[in-house]
């Protein structure tokens, strides 16, 4: 089947400009995948930090400072609760979550539905920190492809023409950022599996002080009547 004039002058352009928009990519995706890997050094510095904090913190410490706390609120001592719950915070958004918490159970009666709001932007708010390493799961080695991909077409037009110096850089080039690429989403893998459980651990701290502090300022129970005889 021969191919028209006429379709065939459309068809070389569109290949034209796709590759020229190729072209255009090589320069941004090497700068991305730079940035995707000091991103991912700055997320792995960060979980260094976090996982520091969190070193002492066991059940028996989280259920001490909890009464401690709790037996401060009932004497009115907030700011002293506070400070009971600072040490089992290991993150600016769990002192932050403690403090509302109190200023929630503070009011007589509790306001469940201030509790559970905070609550929900506690849990959001580790969701939103999960999804930056989540993000580089998939856009490094992503990143990487292309920037192997792009280099090629050059490199095989530097083969056709014998020039070996030209190819052996633009290969050098797209293996380079192929290794970054695979080494980026490996470490926002390996940063998400950890913080994905220790994210877990601080919503379950924040639910069971949430618990035991909720208790305060309610009426005791009534004890049941004797029955009559």
């Amino acid at each position: 089947m021969i191919d028209h004039p006429t379709m065939t002058i459309p068809l070389a352009s569109l290949e034209n400009f796709v590759f020229h928009i190729s072209n255009t990519l090589r320069v941004p995706v090497l700068v991305g995948a730079v940035l995707a890997l000091a991103w991912v050094l700055v997320e792995l510095g960060s979980l260094v930090v976090e996982l520091v904090r969190r070193r002492g913190r066991n059940p028996v410490l989280v259920a001490r400072a909890t009464g401690a706390a709790r037996e401060a609120l009932l004497s009115g001592d907030r700011p002293l609760a506070t400070r009971h719950l600072t040490g089992l915070a290991s993150s600016r958004a769990m002192q932050t979550v403690f403090v509302r918490i109190l200023a929630a159970v503070a009011n007589s009666p509790v306001d469940a539905n201030l509790v559970a709001i905070n609550l929900a932007d506690f849990d959001l708010g580790s969701l939103r920190r999960l999804e930056r390493t989540r993000l580089l799961v998939r856009a490094g080695p992503a990143l990487g492809l292309m920037g192997t991909l792009i280099p090629l077409s050059p490199a095989l037009s530097a083969l056709a023409g014998g020039d070996l110096a030209e190819l052996t850089a633009k290969l050098r080039i797209a293996f380079s950022v192929t290794v970054v690429g695979l080494l980026v989403g490996m470490l926002a893998f390996g940063i998400s599996l950890v913080r994905d459980r220790m994210y877990a651990q601080d919503l379950s701290v924040v639910e069971f002080v949430t618990a035991q502090l909720e208790t305060v300022g309610q009426p005791d129970p009534e004890p049941d009547p004797e029955p009559a005889r």
